[in-house]
């Protein structure tokens, strides 16, 4: 029996980001694959066994595959120069729960199964929570099949390459029949617990979110030999549209609007650039309101465009309405949890997108300086453990 904290130590050096610091665990990348192998042998050793399905879902499962089963887990891979927590801290407290559940004599009596869903972040392909979606039909297989990582390899060959067949990816009901409730244990990425109080808590609601690409085009040209009167430089544009981003999303309550990630083409020191493309993450719990955030922003960007002689285009990549969660299984768990406060969260999981098909629930674990998508991330050991214990009873009081 290992415990949680165990679990993680023996995974703390794999994809180990020595640039930007934390993890860098790219989907179907050498630190991914080595995960997604310590889960399977994590789960062999639990006597649960394991499949991987036709959209590269691992599933292990206690007891016999079928309809209607109870579902943990989460994913292994993360943004580039992540936290240690974020995705493999749900696994891991799947799999302690597994033995916390054996060493308290449980046999359930409903078929369990601990998932590791693909490309939850996004890192790689562009789209988050991509297994989930290809799963329940979220996004088009075609689509997905054609998404492209940053050295123009497509999602269709990288999934072959990894011995999934893309002509038989995507929607799949009989794997989502399996799934009778799905309950995914993650860190909280925010301050909503705090540094006093209860660690665990228990998830209501997803912000409605979304990504957008902005390209913006001008004319690329020599640093020294174009006088600034004449350039028509997107970089200059965009710098205005990233700030034009912050101030618009300040306006509005409640809004978080964030440009994480910057290409100029072709790249040069000494270039000025003939195309720029930012990503957009824009998010808000009232759905119409981010649509309009993000027209805003999109007449803003036009407008700063043609002052400098560019253009620009706005191309949605992802989206995600508002979810709330399953209220008769939230409540259950809330139940199993007393004393756990309720709390809604602006970062996207898998449980979300399961959410309109399934009854889905989440548990948070405290994470005291709520800083995510960083190595500063951190959940304290007593609090990790407190998180597998709340899973446990959780799991076998939903059994």
């Amino acid at each position: 029996m290992e415990t949680v904290n165990q679990l993680l130590a023996s995974i703390q050096d794999v994809g180990r980001d020595a640039v930007r610091g934390g993890y860098s665990r790219a989907v179907y990348t050498t630190p991914e694959l080595d995960l997604r192998q310590w889960f399977v042998e994590q789960a062999q050793q639990r006597r649960l066994d394991v499949e991987t399905d036709r959209n590269g879902i691992i599933w292990a499962w206690w007891g016999k595959p079928q309809d209607d089963a109870l579902v943990t887990g989460s994913h292994l891979d993360s943004v580039p120069g992540g936290g240690a927590f974020d995705g493999p801290l749900g696994v891991a407290s799947a799999l302690a729960a597994v033995d916390i559940l054996k060493a308290r004599g449980v046999q359930p009596p409903r078929s369990l199964a601990v998932t590791v869903f693909p490309e939850e972040e996004g890192s790689r392909f562009g789209v988050a929570c991509l297994g989930s979606r290809l799963l329940t039909g979220a996004i088009d297989v075609d689509r997905a099949l054609n998404l492209r990582d940053i050295n123009g390899d497509s999602f269709a060959d990288i999934a072959r390459a990894n011995g999934l067949d893309p002509r038989h990816m995507g929607p799949d009901p009989e794997s989502l029949a399996r799934i009778g409730d799905f309950v995914e244990l993650h860190v909280e990425q925010g301050k909503g617990l705090g540094q006093e109080g209860p660690a665990i808590a228990v998830g209501s609601s997803i912000l409605g979110h979304g990504r957008w690409k902005i390209s913006v085009s001008g004319q690329g040209n020599h640093a020294g030999t174009t006088l600034m009167a004449d350039r028509a430089d997107p970089m200059v544009a965009a710098a205005q549209i990233v700030v034009a981003v912050r101030d618009t999303a300040a306006k509005q309550p409640d809004a978080r609007a964030t440009v994480g990630r910057l290409t100029p083409v072709p790249g040069g020191t000494n270039v000025i650039a003939s195309r720029v493309d930012l990503w957009l993450d824009a998010r808000h719990p009232d759905d119409a309101v981010t649509a309009h955030l993000i027209e805003g922003i999109y007449r803003t960007a036009q407008d700063v465009a043609v002052a400098e002689g560019c253009t620009v285009t706005l191309t949605e990549e992802s989206y995600s309405d508002t979810v709330h969660f399953d209220s008769e299984l939230s409540r259950r768990i809330t139940d199993l949890l007393p004393g756990a406060p309720v709390l809604a969260t602006g970062a996207g999981h898998d449980a979300g997108v399961l959410a309109g098909h399934v009854p889905s629930a989440m548990v948070f674990v405290r994470n005291p300086s709520g800083i995510s998508h960083s190595p500063e991330e951190y959940v304290a050991d007593e609090d990790a453990s407190a998180g597998a214990i709340a899973l446990a009873d959780v799991v076998e009081g939903l059994l």
